[in-house]
This record gives C-alpha cells, structure tokens and sequence, in this order.
C-alpha cells in the first residue's frame, strides 16, 4: 500500500472557527477528530496575511522575500522550487483541488498558464505544473477564469448569477450589502448545496484519488475556497447558524467610545481605514467603511463564515470516508490548516488587510500523522510558520529538506519543539495600493508577545509600532509600543526581528494585477 499526504487548505478562516481550538459556533467533529488523534498547533502564523504571498509560502518553504510574491498580484515565477516538484520528482503522484492562486485571478487576456488551464478545461499545463501533475481550479463561486465556473457553466448555467460577483470590477455591485443586516459581500445564494464548489472540489479530489494504483505514493492538496468572502453559502443551510441567536465575538468592543479608542492606540492607518478615507489594500469592498459596520451585520457575517465551515468539515470527512474504504486511509498523513485569518468583527472590521493581530494572523493547523505510525497526540504551544509545511511534507515523505526551504519540519511534541529551539516566528507586508496607499511593516511572534514595526509609507513616518503582551491583553487593545516600561524589551524584539528577516531583494518581482 501506497503512502499518501492529504494537505487540506481552507482560505481566511479564523484559528477559533474549530471545536479543538475553542469554536463554540460551527460544528467541525471531522477536523476536531484529527486533530484528537494527532498534533495541534496553538501559535500557527502565516509569513503574510494576504492570499498569494502565504499561498507561495506553503508551497516553497519560503519567507516572502525569498519566493518574491510580496502582494497579492504578483505572481510566483513559474521556474521557482516547490515541495510539490521534489516529491513528483521522487515519484510521487501530485494535484491540486480548489484554489491556488499563485497567479493573478484577475487576467483578461490569460497570460498565466493556471488561468489558461482553467477556462479550455486542461489539468495540466502539457507538463507538470509547479510540480502538480494534475490541477483543477475553484474560487469563490462562479466568477474567474476556473474548472468550477467551467463546469458550472455547462451543467448549471441557470446558477451562473446565484454567487456574489466577489471578482466584479462594479465597485458600487462589489461593496454593497445583503442578507438580512445589509451585511457587505452576503447573499443568501439559492444553488443546491451538492452544486456548491465546496463538495465540487471534494468530488474532484475523490475521483482523482479512484484513478490512483493503490501502491501509488501521492500528494494532493485539497484547497476549499471558503470561509473567505463574500459570504454566500447555499441557501438551504442557513437554518445551521440562525444569526440572530449568536452572541457578539468577545473581541468586537461593542461600545463606539471603546471601540474606537482601541483603535487610535494601533497605528495610524488602523482609523483611517475605520473611518473610510484611506483603501490599503484590495482584501476589502473599495467603497465600504468599517465605521458603518453594525452589530447584526457581525453577527449575520460570522453566521454565514460558520455554515460555510461546516461544510468543509462535512467534505472533508467525506474525502476520508473514501480512503478509509479502500484502506488507504493507515497509511495517510493529513495537514489541515488555512492561508490567513479573517477580522469577523473584532476590533470593528470585516476582511483583512496591513493589520497583525490574532484575528489575522494565528491559524488553526492539525497534523494527523498516518495512523500506521502510532504517533503520541500532542499540543504544541511554541510558535510555528507556514513555511515549516513544505518541510514537514518533505520528512513525510523521507526525503531530505532542501537548502532553499526557510523553514523547517513542524515539531511532532514539546520537547520536539523545544529540541528544535523554537522561539520565534515571523510576518511581514508590503503592499502599493493604486489609489496612493503604501504601507509596510513586520511583526515577530515571540512566546506571548508580537510586535511590529512600520516603515515609512502613506501615513507612517517609521517610528510607529504595536506592542502587544497576549497574557495580559489577549484581545489586543493596549499597545504597549511608547510604553516606558517596555522601552528595552521592544528594542530586544525589533533587533530579532531585524536579525531574523531575510534581506530584501534588490529587484522585486513586478506587480501584475490588483488580485
């Protein structure tokens, strides 16, 4: 019998959506089942909480400034390493379900082989792919160049129109509210849940997974596009989450005094965005203001992110019911986790963006080593990063870590992770929105306390900074930066943040596209 790595990725799903990491909304038993029986991780953290930097992450090893993708629109060179390469080089069967997005999805005239394979069908780009010999492509819904519009298309053209239009360049159409709240980016969406690309992408991995010999080794990555935005699972599921029954999440400061006190302690364009005169990034509606965000629309949102994380855990179980039948299933390590996180209200926002707090940036991932391996479950609580995955499927696979990979493999306990010396992790952004906003900053992730210095952009002179002690303050509210007291510990912070980063290069890669 063959060995066999299920990777499963979900998109800007929040470490707290789990039963196991402390979720009390959605039920998730499939993923909380493995993560009883292997590895949980509590202090997960992206390299960069935008899509296409973290994506390149998981797939090289590599800190950002390594792989070159800095912003969203900036796609990964077709000639660079990936984990998936090695392992197909040393004969291992490879694909990739769902979303990749390690080019721009916003691409007219297909320029990017992924799109191109996307919109004639092909699964392939007449070789291996990034080391995927096999790839079909989801994104939220029908729109973008992708096999589930394509299929859509042919077999439910009468849904075409049931998706919010999340890649739509009518700004007034991409920013405006629906459901029950006037919520932004939901729609109560009447395709049948069988027809929703969550149990499409499951579906294509199943068949792939049929074609296979059962002495075949493979990897596949099985990458739901969901919880991400818009919000618009299939109508006949919302009686899962009723919204109004929900209580507000614990870091939503409901008082507009409180709320937005908290938020002129954070740096400067923290209250711009709140206050809808400046746009940082394209991670939200252009023309949406935080400001306006209201306590039902919270709640109506984390209801539809909740029905949508069901659903992945519901596909998921189903992917594992068929390797478990044919006995595959013993002899397959699973990695569950996501690209970034999602604010769902706290600190008063919605999406994502330039901000480096938990709701961004500590991830749920679980590692169910293959069940033939008597592996001990364990917590670890050290900090860990994206770019320790591709590693990690590297020693799964008993081939040794490449020079060019950043990180290393994840730690299987706490002494493992204490015998590996763990003590930091680390995110950056960079980001030139075309409207005028720049923004850079870098955080390290040490124990309890993150910290992050700005550089100088569009409304930061470079000696702005956040300071955060998770054991005193685990909702993020007092910045501690120009604190006296923490004057020395924040310089011992910067200066290993500063040692640990790797240089930045000297040509970046150019910007392509806005998504």
């Amino acid at each position: 019998m063959g060995r066999g790595i299920l990777f499963v990725t979900t998109d800007q799903q929040r470490y707290d959506a789990l039963g196991c990491n402390g979720g009390a909304i959605a039920r998730t038993p499939v993923i909380d089942g493995l993560a009883a029986a292997g590895i949980r991780y509590e202090r997960a953290h992206p390299q960069n909480v935008v899509c296409m930097p973290s994506r390149a992450t998981m797939l090289t090893g590599q800190h950002v400034r390594n792989h070159g993708v800095w912003m969203n629109g900036v796609p990964l060179p077709a000639e660079s390493a990936t984990v998936a390469g090695l392992l197909h080089d040393a004969g291992w069967r490879t694909s990739l379900f769902g979303k990749a997005h390690f080019e721009p999805l916003l691409d007219p005239f297909l320029r990017f082989p992924e799109n191109r394979m996307g919109v004639t069908g092909d699964t392939d780009d007449g070789k291996p792919h990034r080391g995927f010999e096999h790839m079909e492509f989801a994104a939220h819904g029908s729109g973008g160049p992708t096999h589930y519009g394509g299929w859509l298309r042919r077999n439910q053209p009468d849904h075409m129109g049931s998706f919010f239009p999340a890649l739509g360049i009518d700004l007034e159409v991409n920013s405006e509210g629906g459901g029950e709240s006037g919520a932004p980016q939901v729609r109560h969406n009447p395709v049948p849940r069988e027809v929703y690309h969550t149990d499409w992408v499951a579906d294509r991995a199943i068949s792939w997974l049929g074609g296979l010999d059962l002495d075949d080794d493979w990897f596949c990555w099985l990458s739901f596009p969901d919880p991400h935005h818009p919000w618009d699972p299939p109508a006949s599921e919302l009686h899962r989450v009723p919204w109004r029954d929900l209580d507000l999440p614990e870091g939503y400061p409901v008082l507009q005094a409180e709320r937005e006190a908290a938020i002129d302690a954070k740096a400067a364009h923290w209250r711009h965005w709140y206050d809808g005169t400046l746009v940082t990034n394209f991670e939200a509606p252009p023309r949406w203001v935080p400001a306006t965000l209201t306590t039902d629309q919270v709640r109506e949102v984390n209801a539809m992110a909740h029905i949508q994380n069901e659903l992945i855990d519901e596909a998921l179980g189903r992917v594992l019911a068929v390797l478990d039948a044919d006995g595959r299933g013993n002899g397959t390590d699973v990695v569950f986790t996501t690209d970034h996180g999602e604010f769902q209200g706290d600190h008063g926002f919605l999406f994502k963006g330039p901000f480096h707090v938990d709701s961004l940036m500590r991830l749920p991932l679980v590692w169910r080593p293959a069940p033939s391996r008597a592996v001990q479950p364990s917590v670890v609580s050290e900090p860990v990063g994206l770019l320790d995955l591709a590693p990690t499927f590297c020693r799964i696979a008993g081939l040794p870590v490449p020079e060019w990979m950043d990180g290393e493999p994840l730690p299987m306990s706490p002494a493992d992770a204490g015998a590996q010396g763990r003590q930091r992790v680390l995110t950056e952004w960079d980001s030139v929105h075309p409207g005028g906003a720049e923004v850079h900053l870098q955080t390290i992730t040490r124990h309890a306390l993150v910290c992050t210095r700005y550089e100088p952009g569009t409304c930061h002179d470079g000696t702005e900074g956040e300071l955060w002690d998770l054991d005193e303050d685990p909702l993020q509210l007092v910045n501690l930066w120009d604190d006296p007291t923490r004057r020395s510990l924040r310089d011992d912070l910067v200066g290993d943040l500063v040692d640990a980063l790797p240089e930045r290069p000297r040509t970046p890669l150019g910007l392509e596209a806005p998504v």
